[in-house]
């Protein structure tokens, strides 16, 4: 028993007795199990005393009790096979590095198939053996099952998931390990296999193209290769955990996207880590809490890196919690990877749906405590364009009603959907939080007004928004722009309520080694620590190490303002026209092919006008628009009674056609007025003015009149406000508008370099292009 060998031996024999009780047996069956592992359980004891409280698991394992269900027997042993990896911890048993394992594989590739191409073998057969090492227990009880009601019209699920302990099954006779024993019909008995799998499973598969993928192998001649690789990987319960093997499967997703294209479907986990402390911070309380339940979604899941890192963190507060697990995906491979790393992970494939979120919410009725994506950025929304509409005419009742941004950039619907996902804070209860990565435009993008800011008008009148950490550029694979992380939440404390937190974390980037596509900067640990900290602590703060640790200046900037502060109105300031009005013959030539002449009934009429008022002189020009019109009308008047044309009063639209055709802009000219009298705004001068909130103070049309006396009257004499335009929210003066301006709000300014400081950096790279050039000519 001293050796190394014998333990795993007994271990080994623990585990074969586990397995028996959970398969279809006899109580006197049970019984004998329980009596062997009470007996090996003894003998481990003795040999390793410090591992009593994990054996202890096992030698308490009850007798069978009559009248118990194939059910109870199962949960029983299922109870104890997940604490069989503590036993093993406890007896030093070497755990096997499954990552490294699965990786070596790959070189059986090699030659056959490009390396961008491995992760399309080597991820379906890790999700394969996984699945295959799960149900290897209740296998014969699944195959004997199906055997029974196969020729029935039965739902295979409600006999044969109670077996396993699963949300799916496999129903064919094969094992990875026994399809190598056929090497001649490897390819058919595989496909077999797969399609012996419930259909939730069977569908991971299809999106893989798995057997597009077989084909392949086999005509290179490497599929009996690799299904004995993978066969010979121990992927059971007990050398390896969910948790484990879900670490796996990730670290192979970061191997993979960090050295081929997919990468652009992955955001790093230096970027998640951090996104995660924040989502998490001041609830680790509450997630401390035995048996506590959560949900996390994400609306756009690529390969589930954020789901999985969001449950790794989870975890960290409480290894007994559970955070359930909800995400949607447009495109099929990764939608696949995501569900398989779900399924590894032990959770219900069935909560990650496949599908455009825009278009439609497969997940209508949840809402989550926790969410976590990063949604495509300047990705046009047209293909969903009719669904979105559609929500958007609901309102309030639907997922867009705040407002629909430009059709070439669909971010900031991601942020509505993910608003609209939120659990209720109902009564102190409940709550949901969002963290999201954007690009720069959804802070900026669109004028008053716009869908763009009245999307994060809503957002800040509702006071979800709590804090926007600005990252270092050239962070993520397959872009250098900056991004931001935006944190929101319906449950914000107390002391949160109003206020937005601003976090400069643009020079907390630390230079890599190498670089990883255009990723050239990363977050060590301890940037993510304080970059989180500035966050917790939710105030007006600075901080610098000037390169003493990283070896470049690391800077964190951090402000916290009120929500009123990104707020402003979009004044309209209007200016007058002033018109010259200039009639020669040359212009009434072309005045006949104006195509506001061409409409009138009576041109002909108004022609005749011009020509009497042109007199004999070749021409004749007007500086005031109410005298052009006088003397058009004496013309009129004066036009002899034998004329063609009848003389009559001169209609407004007729002044109206000559004046807009005639008219030439003059700033010498007095101000122009229309027919009616009133003062004509010229278009091309026409302004507005941005006002912010803090400004303008509680009484808005004051505040208004007061700002124009003061900023715009002494430049422009004669202007007014148009007070015609107006919010259509709150029916103000002027459209309300929202915006998030980093530069603005951490600019610092520098004083360029003195000439003098100039002039002498100019004589000393002279000197020194001078000592060159003495180099080169000796």
């Amino acid at each position: 028993m001293s050796k190394p060998v014998n333990i795993q031996h007994v271990f080994d024999e623990v585990v074969a007795q586990i397995e028996a009780l959970t398969r279809p047996s006899t109580k006197v069956e049970d019984d004998a199990a329980v009596a062997k592992l009470q007996e090996l359980a003894a003998d481990l004891q003795k040999s390793h005393p410090a591992a009593a409280e994990n054996i202890g698991l096992i030698a308490h394992f009850p007798q069978a009790q009559d009248g118990w269900e194939a059910t109870q027997r199962h949960n029983l042993g299922r109870y104890v096979k997940d604490r069989l990896p503590r036993l093993r911890e406890s007896l030093a048993l070497p755990r096997p590095n499954v990552a490294d394992l699965i990786w070596r594989s790959a070189e059986l590739l090699r030659g056959a198939f490009r390396e961008p191409e491995y992760r399309r073998v080597i991820l379906p057969f890790t999700v394969l053996r996984r699945l295959d090492c799960l149900l290897q227990p209740t296998k014969s009880a699944v195959v004997a099952k199906h055997g029974e009601i196969s020729t029935k019209n039965y739902d295979l699920r409600m006999f044969l998931a109670p077996i396993t302990g699963y949300p799916f099954w496999n129903h064919s006779p094969f094992t990875l390990k026994g399809l190598t024993d056929a090497p001649d019909s490897l390819r058919d008995n595989l496909d077999a296999m797969v399609n012996g799998f419930s259909p939730n499973v069977r569908k991971i598969f299809e999106k893989f193209s798995f057997m597009a993928t077989v084909d392949k192998l086999q005509e290179k001649g490497r599929l009996f290769h690799i299904v004995q690789a993978f066969a010979r990987m121990p992927m059971d319960t007990y050398s390896v955990t969910a948790h484990d093997m879900g670490k796996a499967f990730e670290e192979l997703l970061r191997r993979f996207n960090e050295t081929s294209p997919a990468g652009e479907q992955y955001t790093p986990r230096d970027v998640i880590h951090l996104m995660t402390s924040i989502l998490f911070d001041g609830d680790d309380e509450a997630l401390s809490v035995p048996g506590v339940i959560r949900t996390m979604y994400d609306q756009t899941a690529g390969t589930g890196g954020m789901l999985s890192e969001g449950e790794e963190k989870f975890r960290s507060f409480n290894t007994n919690a559970r955070l359930r697990l909800f995400g949607q995906e447009l495109e099929d491979e990764t939608y696949a990877i995501c569900m398989a790393d779900m399924l590894i992970r032990d959770q219900d494939p069935a909560d990650i749906a496949v599908g455009d979120t825009l278009a439609e919410d497969k997940h209508p009725d949840e809402r989550f405590d926790y969410q976590l994506s990063n949604p495509p950025y300047g990705v046009e929304w047209k293909p969903a364009q009719e669904a979105v509409e559609r929500e958007h005419a609901k309102g309030a009742a639907g997922r867009f009603g705040p407002g629909l941004p430009r059709i070439s950039d669909g971010q900031m619907l991601f942020q509505l959907n993910s608003l609209s996902k939120m659990r209720p804070f109902i009564d102190g209860e409940g709550g949901g939080k969002i963290g999201l990565v954007h690009n720069g435009s959804p802070l900026f993008t669109g004028d008053a007004g716009s869908g763009e800011s009245e999307i994060r008008r809503h957002i800040l009148e509702h006071d979800y928004l709590e804090a926007i950490v600005a990252m270092p550029t050239d962070m993520f694979y397959n872009t250098n722009i900056a991004t931001y992380l935006w944190f929101m939440s319906n449950r914000k404390p107390a002391e949160r309520k109003g206020k937005v937190l601003l976090i400069d974390a643009s020079q907390m980037g630390v230079l890599m080694k190498k670089n990883l596509g255009k990723k050239r900067f990363e977050l060590s640990d301890d940037c993510q620590s304080r970059i989180a900290q500035a966050f917790h602590d939710f105030e007006t703060a600075k901080w610098n190490d000037r390169g003493v640790t990283s070896g470049r200046k690391r800077a964190l900037k951090t402000k916290v303002l009120d929500n009123a502060h990104f707020f402003y109105r979009k004044v309209t300031i209007e200016r007058p026209q002033r018109m010259r009005f200039d009639v020669t013959e040359e212009r009434l030539l072309a005045f006949i092919h104006d195509s506001g002449y061409s409409k009138l009934k009576d041109g002909g009429e108004l022609m005749a006008t011009l020509n009497q008022a042109l007199g004999d002189e070749p021409a004749r020009s007007w500086k005031n628009a109410e005298q052009f019109r006088a003397d058009l009308q004496t013309a009129h008047d004066e036009m002899d009674e034998t004329a063609e044309i009848k003389p009559s009063t001169l209609k407004a639209k007729q002044f109206e056609v000559a004046r807009k055709f005639f008219g030439i802009r003059d700033k010498a000219a007095d101000i122009t007025t229309n027919e009616k009298g009133e003062v004509i705004s010229d278009a091309d001068l026409r302004d507005s003015e941005y006002i912010p909130f803090s400004v303008l103070g509680n009484d808005v049309e004051a505040g208004i009149a007061a700002y124009f006396e003061r900023e715009v009257i002494p430049h422009w004499p004669d202007a007014w406000v148009n007070k015609t335009v107006r919010d259509s929210a709150d029916g103000q003066i002027g459209l309300v508008g929202c915006e998030m301006n980093f530069n603005r709000e951490f600019y610092v300014y520098e004083a360029p370099r003195s000439r003098d400081a100039i002039r002498h950096e100019i004589e000393v790279m002279e000197k020194q292009f001078i000592q060159m050039l003495k180099g080169v000519t000796q």
